[in-house]
């Protein structure tokens, strides 16, 4: 009998997806789905010899990680879906565990205690809180950078919480997030217009709690999770420009016009100064600074000096 399924979304995901598949491919009450967006190296391959069993589904294209989640829930037979990335590697027993912070009569999702290779928490990523305009500041003015323990940055990557404790939170990330189907199909999956990756799964959090929906973190659902391959498949540039589009969309569809205004401001002070930083050799050590240069000022021009009407996705 299948308890629920794990879907995983990949793209260029070759050095990652065959251990999750083996981890994976051991809980045989698990269905294993792979949606794979278009990838360019042999993650399909290294998919199906890892895990024959596993239902692998090859896009044409990239769909972003928003669509293809959707795609893989839409596929699958169980009533609990798990959402992992190819760099999510689940201990024995975590999908187990995640489907028992379900049974609870209106949890419809949960996240599970997140671990970096060495063993230690992922803190900082494992669990967030919502955004607000003030740890966004924090954030886009760099004042984490420059003292990350302020309270704004603690509060927001909840660095205050005891991760040895089960607790209602607001937002596990999307690279472990265990969903009720029907909580799922309450609000209609995740937004496709965040693309190709972020704010895609703090916005579904975000829509099942206004839907009355609670949201609950496992510690006794381990994980371990390398981090960053989502993000190293974009060019630093390109990087930019998606994460504040995205934060945008959700701004828009979470916050009055005049926070949206604000938050505006913020980004074009932002890049301002990342660009002084740049010039005087503080700028991200993962881009040429002319590369870093070009995409701040791509930022500015296509969001922050601009307005932009919402989709009609953004109503979901």
């Amino acid at each position: 009998m299948i308890v629920g399924s794990a879907i995983v979304v990949t793209y260029n995901s070759a050095g990652q997806i065959g251990r999750c598949l083996e981890a994976l491919r051991k809980e045989a009450r698990w269905q294993r789905i792979v949606v794979d967006n278009a990838s360019q190296d042999d993650t399909i391959e290294r998919a199906e010899k890892a895990d024959p069993a596993a239902r692998v589904v090859k896009n044409r294209e990239n769909m972003g990680f928003a669509a293809a989640a959707n795609q893989g829930a839409r596929l699958a037979s169980g009533n609990i879906l798990v959402f992992l990335n190819p760099d999510t590697i689940a201990k024995p027993g975590a999908l187990d565990e995640l489907a028992k912070a379900l049974e609870e009569e209106k949890v419809g999702a949960a996240g599970g205690r997140l671990l970096r290779e060495n063993g230690e928490v992922d803190r900082g990523f494992c669990l967030r809180r919502f955004p607000t305009l003030s740890s966004m500041a924090a954030e886009i003015l760099l004042l984490n950078r420059l003292w990350p323990c302020n309270p704004l940055n603690r509060n927001y990557r909840c660095l205050d919480l005891d991760y040895s404790k089960p607790q209602e939170v607001d937002q596990p990330p999307g690279a472990c997030l265990a969903v009720r189907r029907e909580a799922w199909t309450s609000i209609a999956g995740f937004d496709e217009g965040f693309f190709p990756v972020w704010f895609e799964d703090v916005d579904f959090c975000r829509r099942l709690r206004t839907h009355h929906w609670k949201i609950l973190y496992s510690p006794s659902a381990v994980f371990v999770h390398r981090g960053g391959h989502s993000v190293s498949q974009l060019p630093v540039s390109d990087r930019q420009v998606f994460w504040y589009r995205n934060l945008l969309r959700y701004w828009r569809k979470h916050s009055r016009p005049a926070a949206v205004v604000a938050l505006r401001a913020i980004i074009t002070l932002g890049m301002a100064l990342r660009s002084l930083a740049t010039l005087i050799g503080l700028g991200p050590e993962n881009a040429p600074p002319a590369e870093a240069l070009r995409a701040y000022a791509r930022v500015v021009r296509q969001f922050a000096l601009k307005t932009s009407s919402c989709r009609s996705t953004d109503a979901r």
